[in-house]
């Protein structure tokens, strides 16, 4: 066979390959993988969901119905939800699987932390009635009338049929911590499809897992607490890479109120039922699980630099970046485990 002839076959072959693959890809059109998704949740807090699924599904309305379940179940201020009907009564039998995790976990940090993370602090919350513009006003005896109310231990019994309080007027608020668990559940939601390269960001806390669009290592910025004080131009304190690993941040330096020369942070010690005031201005935890740093970063805000350190020193499955004001000089602390996560040193 000539040149001629065989060149002639070729171009036949080449042409029919290119048609096959044009037909092919007219009536199958690749599936997009990278998906981004936003919303809103609890109200007002906003959430992006970032995944890379090879089987190109969108998951937007799930995403949004796991988080209206997880709503009607732990949010107060939906009347019919069931932490609001536990509220009201004096027992309550689970409907939902999201309820006996959250107190079992409470718990757990309840007592690791001496009561700095607690529930119950609902009726202080309302009393001092924090918000913008507003500077307190409350008497020392109607704290300790409120405070009669606040003791996670002492009132409330739970198993994995039911919860129950022994007080009436007992009330339970897991706001401290449901941003971070709804993470948790919404990561859940995505492994369970077998998607495991995705970032999931309600509100602030997140989880990370697998690498992003780029084939890199999640990488998330942690808030300078003092960012437009005294000059202080650089929005974000520290940049982290999160490799499989949940992060959340807790912080008093947007919300506080003076009196008579002095900041007050609208943390409340549900021990004293007071605000705190110590040097701490945010807590950053890593750990497996968003619903435990959000928990633990709540607690450290409570318990300040010294106690906070004590409690990561002693847990190895967390790590932190504690950010604190040392005489007017802003200062981290740096857990050991948490230097390898940090890009701009």
């Amino acid at each position: 066979m000539d040149n001629r002839k065989k060149n002639i076959i070729y171009s036949f072959i080449l042409i029919t390959l290119v048609g096959i693959v044009w037909v092919y890809r007219k009536y199958n059109p690749e599936l997009p993988t990278h998906f981004h998704v936003r919303g809103t949740t609890m109200g007002v807090v906003p959430y992006n969901v970032k995944y890379i699924d090879q089987e190109g599904r969108p998951l937007d309305e799930e995403i949004k119905k796991v988080l209206a379940d997880f709503n009607q179940s732990l949010s107060t201020y939906i009347p019919s939800s069931e932490i609001s009907r536990f509220n009201s009564g004096t027992a309550f039998t689970y409907e939902s699987a999201f309820f006996y995790p959250v107190l079992k976990e409470s718990k757990e940090v309840y007592d690791i932390t001496e009561g700095s993370f607690d529930p119950t602090i609902q009726p202080l919350v309302k009393a001092w009635g924090f918000g913008p513009g507003k500077t307190p006003t409350i008497k020392d005896e109607e704290v300790d009338s409120i405070k009669s109310f606040v003791n996670f231990a002492s009132y409330i019994s739970f198993d994995e049929k039911e919860v129950r309080k022994s007080k009436e007027g007992v009330e339970l608020d897991f706001s401290a911590i449901a941003k971070g668990y709804a993470v948790d559940v919404v990561a859940d939601l995505l492994r369970a499809k077998n998607i495991h390269n995705f970032m999931v960001e309600i509100g602030g806390e997140v989880v990370c897992e697998g690498h992003n669009e780029k084939e890199k290592v999640w990488r998330i910025g942690i808030d300078n607490p003092r960012y437009g004080e005294g000059g202080q131009q650089e929005q974000l304190s520290l940049i982290v890479e999160l490799p499989n690993k949940a992060l959340a941040t807790s912080g008093n330096y947007r919300n506080f109120y003076e009196k008579d020369g002095k900041k007050y942070a609208h943390t409340l010690d549900p021990r004293s039922g007071y605000p705190v005031q110590h040097s701490l201005l945010s807590a950053s935890v890593f750990s497996s699980s968003c619903m435990r740093s959000d928990a633990y970063a709540t607690a450290f805000m409570v318990m300040g630099v010294e106690k906070a350190i004590k409690v990561i020193e002693d847990h190895s499955d967390l790590e932190a970046i504690l950010i604190y004001d040392d005489n007017g000089v802003m200062k981290n602390y740096i857990s050991e485990g948490a230097e390898k996560f940090i890009m701009n040193k």
